[in-house]
């Protein structure tokens, strides 16, 4: 299962319907505006994990909380600490807030969802990412960083999670989930 499908899907669409109750959108509003800003974040996640460093900080931070827990009890994403988290995961991945504003004014432009309400739920949906990279055991074993893309690393299995067609590259599978939500 991809990004995508694990966070839209996961918990039989309860993550969906929290952030629809946490921002008081439909369910519908919801999935679009989470469509249309899950592929930027995985986008993020896969400039993030295709330097040697930023994957080793990657599977650091993954190792280091219960990132599980956002999809497991989509409830605490109603919580603070699931925005203090996702602002900080944000951070690493954007770079920048300017960033992430664009991000969310894109997201606005494609799925009618106001971009304050998106740039609110970005953070979420950050937390959300890594509780499904999480449930997928990317965090579980550091030393499989060593293995590198090709040959089964974490790297390899970060591009797998990301490329939905398994055609070996994630890129025309993000750009395909936000085409999915544009419509």
């Amino acid at each position: 299962m991809n990004l995508m499908d694990m966070i839209l899907n996961g918990q039989n669409g309860d993550v969906v319907r929290q952030m629809a109750n946490n921002f008081q959108l439909d369910e519908g509003q919801a999935r679009s505006a989470m469509g249309a800003l899950i592929p930027a974040l995985s986008r993020g996640i896969g400039r993030e994990a295709s330097s040697p460093q930023g994957l080793e900080d990657l599977v650091g931070a993954l190792g280091r909380g219960n990132h599980s827990r956002y999809l497991d009890d989509p409830g605490s994403l109603g919580q603070k600490g699931a925005v203090v988290e996702g602002n900080g995961i944000l951070g690493h991945l954007f770079g920048s807030k300017e960033v992430s504003r664009e991000v969310a004014s894109r997201a606005a432009q494609s799925s009618g969802v106001d971009s304050g309400i998106l740039k609110q739920m970005l953070p979420l949906l950050a937390s959300a990412a890594m509780g499904a990279m999480a449930k997928q055991g990317f965090g579980n074993d550091a030393s499989r960083l060593a293995g590198g893309g090709q040959d089964g690393g974490l790297g390899s299995l970060l591009t797998s999670f990301l490329d939905a067609d398994k055609d070996g590259s994630a890129m025309d599978d993000i750009l395909g989930m936000a085409s999915r939500f544009l419509r």
